[in-house]
């Protein structure tokens, strides 16, 4: 009997990590009305509270690459939260629409805040997430967006815009960050050029932000997206190594904001 139970102990501690999984769900949340549409994943094997990681899609809405990029972040011990800028099926066929949607909001700062902010503190309302350990990630638009919640000076430990645009309206903005900042940036991107560039970095520095920036040498616009093809011409191409380059900074700076986990 002693023996039996003991193969029977052996056998649940072997077979646990097995049987944890990533979760998903989808999230519905309302803004001024209007029902919005995220992505959460997490990984239900890890015990606690687990920073929320505030994820930004690109310019056609919440896609493939975002959720998998949520279940990366899952299967690091974060709990990731895709948000919805646009509203439940608002979801940009072309590229003409797109830029047409995702231009409306850079030129309305206000309103893209306003929509960040509400994902942001809709991931707070999580009960797995631990509020004081929190970050965002976003992607081409999604990374403006993720800038723009550091700007309103949102309690955010530290932002991530991948390949996302720089500019500001108001750059006197940048006081109010609390958040460290990490750009990783593609060095012959078209969409950001140097004058925008440079500018951010008068905007950091003016306002003493912990910052950093990596220029990737051979990357365009949209280097972690394989749905921009491979063709670097277009201003917009996946590329594999700086894919891999970047993620492995986006960790090493967690790390930083979250040593524990």
């Amino acid at each position: 009997m002693y023996l039996r139970l003991l193969l029977i102990v052996a056998l649940v501690i072997t077979l646990s990590p097995l049987m944890a999984a990533i979760q998903e769900k989808t999230v519905e949340y309302s803004i001024d009305g209007v029902i919005h549409e995220g992505f959460m994943a997490y990984d239900d094997a890890v015990t606690g509270k687990l920073p929320g990681i505030l994820v930004i899609h690109e310019w056609k809405g919440i896609s493939d690459h975002v959720r998998e990029s949520c279940r990366k972040l899952a299967e690091l011990g974060y709990l990731a939260f895709a948000a919805d800028i646009y509203g439940k099926g608002v979801r940009p066929e072309t590229s003409a629409e797109a830029a047409k949607l995702s231009g409306s909001y850079k030129k309305d700062r206000p309103a893209l805040r306003a929509k960040v902010i509400a994902g942001f503190e809709e991931m707070k309302k999580q009960e797995q997430v631990a509020v004081d350990k929190t970050a965002a990630i976003g992607y081409c638009f999604g990374g403006t967006t993720v800038l723009e919640l550091a700007r309103s000076g949102a309690d955010v430990s530290g932002v991530v815009s991948f390949h996302g645009g720089l500019d500001s309206p108001k750059p006197e903005d940048a006081k109010n960050i609390k958040a460290k900042v990490l750009v990783l940036h593609g060095a012959i991107d078209p969409h950001v050029p140097d004058s925008e560039v440079a500018a951010f970095i008068k905007e950091m520095r003016d306002a003493k932000v912990d910052w950093q920036m990596i220029h990737y040498g051979d990357a365009v616009h949209s280097f972690t997206s394989k749905a921009a093809g491979d063709d670097p011409s277009k201003g917009a191409a996946y590329h594999e190594l700086t894919a891999q380059r970047s993620w492995k900074a986006m960790k090493s700076f967690f790390k930083e904001l979250f040593p524990k986990q």
